[in-house]
């Protein structure tokens, strides 16, 4: 069965960091985009950060350029979001994505195929 699984959320105080991973299971992330997203509760999924199928073209929302890093191993079949510099809004539950086909801007969920159930990332005091 297709699965992706995120983990490495949780609570850090504000300036703190989180690595989080997206793991695949049942088949090989080498061939998709990856995109992350995150929601904060009350509102909709935004698009944080992107990386092509070969790792050549990377993306960040402007609100994490400069904290947040993208890169995959793909011979560990993972992809992972460095995040540095952490701030309270950047609070919510981070989601994977999986991409096959480039029909839709990188930062729209709809664009998306499969997803991982998400993992908690608190930034708090």
């Amino acid at each position: 069965q297709l699965q992706l699984v995120e983990s490495g959320g949780g609570l850090v105080q504000p300036g703190g960091s989180l690595r989080l991973s997206c793991a695949a299971s049942a088949f090989t992330l080498d061939y998709y985009d990856i995109g992350w997203f995150r929601q904060a509760p009350g509102k909709e999924r935004e698009g944080v950060s992107y990386i092509s199928s070969s790792g050549g073209s990377t993306y960040y929302a402007d609100s994490v350029k400069g904290r947040f890093t993208i890169s995959r191993d793909n011979g560990k079949n993972t992809v992972y979001l460095q995040m540095n510099s952490l701030r309270p809004e950047d609070t919510g539950i981070y989601y994977c994505g999986v991409r096959a086909r480039r029909t839709t801007g990188w930062h729209m969920a709809l664009g998306y195929d499969y997803w991982g159930q998400g993992t908690q990332v608190t930034v708090s005091s």
